[in-house]
C-alpha cells in the first residue's frame, strides 16, 4: 500500500516536473533567453504566507545550518530540477523488489 502512494505522489511529481519543463521552455523560446521558474516563485504564487512563515520555524525547530546553505540552494533551484529529482526518488522508492535469483519461496 506505501509503495503504490510512493509510485503515484513520485508520478504526479514527474508529471509536474514535465510541465515546468514545457512550460519554461516556451517562456525561454520567446525570451530568446534561458528563463526558468524558481521553486520559491512557485511557492509564492500558491501560498506567499507559508514561504514567510517556514524561515523562522526550521531555524527554531532545527539548525540555522539547515535553512541557509540547504534549503535556499532548494528554493533557488528550478521547479522542473526539484520537482524531477523528488518524483524519481519517490518512484524509485516504491518499486517492487526483484525476485531473488535461486531461494524457493
Amino acid at each position: 500500500m506505501i509503495r503504490f502512494l510512493f509510485r503515484t505522489l513520485g508520478l504526479l511529481l514527474l508529471a509536474a516536473a514535465f510541465v515546468f519543463f514545457v512550460y519554461d521552455g516556451t517562456k525561454s523560446l520567446a525570451a530568446n533567453a534561458l528563463v526558468t521558474t524558481r521553486l520559491s516563485e512557485f511557492w509564492g504564487i500558491l501560498e506567499p504566507s507559508s514561504l514567510q512563515q517556514i524561515e523562522p520555524y526550521i531555524k527554531q525547530h532545527t539548525t540555522a545550518l539547515l535553512w541557509d546553505p540547504v534549503m535556499v540552494t532548494i528554493l533557488d533551484a528550478p521547479a522542473f530540477a526539484v520537482f524531477g529529482i523528488v518524483g524519481a526518488f519517490l518512484v524509485l522508492l516504491g518499486r517492487r523488489r526483484r525476485p531473488k535469483i535461486g531461494y524457493a519461496r
